[in-house]
């Protein structure tokens, strides 16, 4: 049987065919149910969304039906979010989809403070699920309007993984992203960095003194993120790691803590 699950796995696509049979084998609690995945999966729903979880930098986090599916990629953002903690860190994850990054990064720095936001109430249900381990806090509205306004001025360290993809280039997406995924997970505007700029204008009010704000970007999107960053007044930088294939454009509230 599992033979002829890889085979139809394989014929419609599925280059990880072994593998994605076994996980589905393992998640169905029937024959029916599984026959129901696979057809699922066979029509080119992500393997993710079939299965109800996704594994994210060591962590299993749920996810659901149209919400984004993280990437292995960012969690070079995670890595890099966590060499920049300091004591006692107030995590903010924006555009926070199911709260990968916000988990991940939470699950490296116990005990800190952990806040998320995404526009989406469905991917809000779901993070809310996936951070209730670390205490965390989701609200949901258009990125910093729905936080409490006492975390302003507080963020040690600001995540996003926004939408990148610039809206031209979402046609030419693989349909099980393209498709079932929300496309406001998705489009980033003309050259895909609208979002980056919005929180790169808000983040100094929001960041405490020496605070990071930390977004996950193409490596050809630099040079206007930089721009971004530091019309906002923040020191900025990017980082970029090959085993990822992920770059993080990185900026840096340069403000002194009141004496």
């Amino acid at each position: 049987m599992v033979s002829d699950l890889v085979a139809r796995l394989r014929a419609a696509g599925c280059v990880f065919a072994e593998d994605e049979a076994r996980l589905l084998v393992e998640a169905a609690d029937s024959a029916a149910s599984l026959e129901t995945m696979v057809a699922r999966r066979v029509a080119g729903e992500p393997l993710e969304h079939v299965l109800g979880f996704v594994d994210f930098h060591g962590l299993r986090l749920e996810v659901a039906p149209g919400v984004f599916v993280p990437r292995t990629r960012t969690g070079f953002l995670v890595d890099t979010a966590v060499s920049l903690a300091g004591s006692g860190p107030v995590v903010l994850d924006l555009c926070c989809g199911c709260g990968a990054v916000g988990a991940a990064v939470a699950a490296a720095l116990p005990g800190c403070e952990l806040h998320a936001a995404d526009v989406d109430p469905a991917a809000v249900a779901v993070a809310g699920r996936n951070l209730a381990p670390y205490d965390g806090q989701v609200v949901v509205g258009d990125l910093f309007d729905p936080l409490p306004v006492s975390l302003r001025g507080r963020v040690t360290l600001l995540v996003a993984n926004t939408p990148y993809v610039p809206t031209d280039a979402i046609a030419l997406m693989p349909p099980e992203a393209r498709d079932h995924e929300a496309r406001a997970a998705l489009d980033g505007g003309p050259d895909g960095l609208a979002l980056l700029r919005r929180i790169a204008a808000a983040a100094p009010d929001w960041l405490a003194p020496g605070g990071h704000l930390l977004i996950e970007i193409a490596s050809s999107q630099a040079d206007a993120a930089l721009t971004a960053y530091r019309a906002a007044g923040l020191d900025a930088w990017t980082v970029s790691d090959d085993d990822y294939g992920a770059t993080v454009a990185i900026g840096r509230n340069p403000a002194i803590a009141a004496v």
